[in-house]
Parts: structure tokens; sequence; C-alpha cells
């Protein structure tokens, strides 16, 4: 009979691989659109305006807000999962390294491509770490608890939108690039899912050992 863990390591390391490399996709995603400096996303424009009115730095308060949203997505049903912690730090190490090594660009035409590429690695990223089923962001987490009533393509537009808004009147810049994110990125996201299911994963529940094999004839 073969082992539970012979029997879920092999889903557990496609899953987590699948979470790094997307979050690293993310990440670029991020990188490309503050560097195109059109405008932010909605979460990063909440905590930027948080940032101006408190003084504190740009990191506390992404933990804070972070801890929030997740916290209220919770007590909406939304468990956390080693995704979220993965989303939530990983993800802003690969800003700051991407950010670091692109240089300063000034043309517009380029911006605006670097817009459009942001988009799409941005919807990349975030449709593959989601299909990973490990746990979602606080930004994804807060848009999934109200998924139902709400679908997630419009509930994560709203959370953008939300984060934008509460943002700029606090002081923070807002851009085309924040419109693009609020009006597109949700819809985007739930459409690529749907365009390549290969990408999801179910989440991966150890089987006790004494129901081991349960329905696996060739197991037993």
């Amino acid at each position: 009979m073969s082992s539970t863990n012979d029997r879920t390591s092999g889903p557990v390391v496609v899953q987590y691989a699948q979470l790094l490399l997307a979050c690293t996709v993310l990440g670029v995603g991020v990188a490309l659109l503050l560097e195109a400096a059109l405008g932010s996303d909605g979460y990063s424009t909440l905590v930027n305006g948080l940032t101006i009115v408190s003084g504190l730095e740009f990191w506390q308060l992404n933990i804070v807000v972070g801890a929030v949203f997740v916290g209220l997505a919770w007590v909406r049903g939304t468990r956390p999962g080693p995704g979220t912690l993965v989303q939530w730090f990983f993800v802003g190490v690969v800003i700051s390294a991407v950010m670091a090594w692109i240089p300063d660009v000034g043309s517009l035409p380029v911006r605006v491509a670097m817009l459009v590429g942001a988009l799409a690695l941005i919807t990349v990223g975030v449709a593959g770490y989601l299909a990973s089923a490990t746990g979602a962001g606080p930004a994804e987490a807060m848009a999934l608890a109200w998924d139902p009533p709400v679908p997630f393509r419009w509930s994560y537009n709203l959370v953008q939108f939300g984060g934008a808004l509460v943002g700029w009147a606090l002081g923070a810049a807002v851009g085309p690039g924040t419109v693009v994110v609020f009006l597109l990125l949700g819809p985007a996201v739930d459409l690529f899912r749907r365009a390549v299911p290969s990408l999801e994963r179910a989440p991966v529940r150890p089987t006790p050992a004494s129901t081991a094999g349960a329905g696996r004839p060739a197991d037993r």
C-alpha cells in the first residue's frame, strides 16, 4: 500500500512551486506598474495615503492594512493559508529587487507599454497564485470573502476602487494606471482562470491513516 505522504507530496510540491512562480510574476508586474509612474493599484494607493497622513513607513502600514484585510476576510469565512503569508511578504521582496534593477523611464510611450505589460503580468500572477489553493493575500482575500454574493471579478474591482478612493482622499496620487487596474483586473483574473483550468489545484488535506486508500482498490 502506498503511504499518504507518497500520494500527497507530489500535489503539494506542484502547489507551492506554482505559488512561488506566480508570486514572482506578480511582483514583477507590480514593479513595472510602479515604475511606469502612471498610478498604482488601489491597495497600494490606500497604504500610500495612510503613510502620508500617519508619517509611518509604507512597509509598516502594509503589514497593518494587510492584517486588517485578512482578519475581516477570515470573519467572513475566507481562511488564510501559507499562500497568504507568501503573497504578503515574498511579493514585496520581488518588487523591491525588480524596481532596483529597472532604470528610470521618461518616455511616455514606454511607460504606457510598461503599464500594459504590468496589467498582463499582474493578471497572470494573481490568477496563478489563487489557483494554487494555498491561501489568498489581503486584497484578494477581501474580494473572495464577498463571493458569494458578489462574484470575484466585481468584488475585486470594488476592493481596488475603494482602496484607490480612500487613498486619494488621504492625499495619495492616482493616475490612469489606477483606473485601469480597478476597472480591468478583476474581470481579467477571472477570465484567465476560466481560460486556463489546468492551473487550478485542489487543497491537499491529509487523509487519516485509518482511512487511507479507502475507495482505491489498486492501493490495497
